[in-house]
């Protein structure tokens, strides 16, 4: 298992930097950001120009630029300055925004994996049942339902109608992050629903599991101890995929709930051509998808014994 982490983690590396060399290069190539910091909308004087790309080092070859960002990523974890920010640096921006979202997408984990997995499992377990039916039909319909309709209709319904819940963040608080989560894991909770529900139903007609229930197992153990443990893990695939992309920054449903999280600064640093700032954010979300692609790696071992990590 250690060569498979260690083979893992230099995998990460080159995946890093083919990340950060295709982004620097669209962000830093296909435009000069000089031209866009004036502030007045315009395109600023050449002396302006001159003297904001010096002041940046966006003078310097592309290559130059590159080498001078990744060395001090490396040695000095320096992510760079905020161009509209009052030159702050991005280390300090981030770290605030990523805890709201890290609070918004561990909330909308949890939804996906109680209640996806649950009503995965009772479907499975009464398929073709009147329940069985009326989750299809539900499931089907949140997953043709966009995100942000379904964060408008919560908005609609229980901050401005019943007035339950706030519509947008007011504090840090449990209660200002109930709807965005909703929201947010609103489509993956009917698809981790969905694929549970299969992925059971497929090792239900299994061989094994007809031999323990005509052995006397009972049909609980049956359920929970062999059809769900051989059936979990493309659930736990998805989930994890799910949990990397809500860790990048949900950006739909931080900015209809107002929620500065990743998501909306990177809405804010795409709009006004803050470079360092989607640097940053892209580079976080790729360090987390690589980190949790590998935890979803190492549960596969411990899931199932048949798999083995070389």
């Amino acid at each position: 298992m250690l060569k498979f982490v260690v083979r893992r983690l230099l995998q990460m590396v080159f995946v890093f930097f083919g990340a950060t060399i295709l982004l620097f290069s669209a962000l830093f190539l296909f435009g000069n950001p000089a031209d866009n910091l004036s502030g007045s909308g315009r395109r600023p004087p050449a002396n302006v120009v001159r003297e904001l790309e010096a002041k940046y080092g966006l003078d310097k070859p592309i290559v130059v630029q590159y080498y001078k960002y990744v060395e001090g990523l490396v040695v000095r974890f320096d992510l760079g300055v905020s161009y509209r920010q009052n030159t702050r640096p991005v280390s300090e921006i981030l770290p605030g925004k990523l805890a709201i979202t890290s609070k918004l997408a561990i909330f909308a984990i949890a939804i996906e994996i109680l209640v996806g997995l649950g009503v995965g499992i009772i479907s499975a377990v009464y398929k073709y049942s009147f329940l069985d039916i009326i989750v299809t039909i539900f499931t089907t319909a949140t997953i043709g339902v966009p995100v942000f309709v379904t964060a408008f209709l919560l908005q609609e319904v229980f901050a401005f109608w019943l007035h339950w819940l706030p519509a947008y963040r007011l504090d840090s608080g449990f209660v200002s992050y109930i709807l965005p989560a909703i929201a947010l894991a609103s489509v993956d909770t009917a698809l981790v629903a969905r694929l549970t529900r299969g992925s059971m139903l497929e090792v239900m007609r299994a061989d094994f599991v007809r031999t323990a229930l005509a052995k006397g197992v009972s049909r609980k153990a049956v359920i929970f101890k062999h059809v769900l443990r051989n059936s979990i893990i493309p659930v736990v695939t998805y989930i994890g995929i799910s949990f990397g992309t809500l860790l990048g920054g949900a950006l739909i449903t931080e900015n209809v709930f107002q929620l500065p999280g990743l998501g909306q600064a990177l809405v804010i640093a795409i709009q006004s051509n803050d470079n360092p700032v989607i640097m940053g954010i892209v580079i976080y979300g790729v360090l987390i998808f690589a980190l949790v692609s590998l935890v979803v790696d190492l549960l596969y071992a411990v899931l199932d014994p048949r798999v083995r990590l070389q």
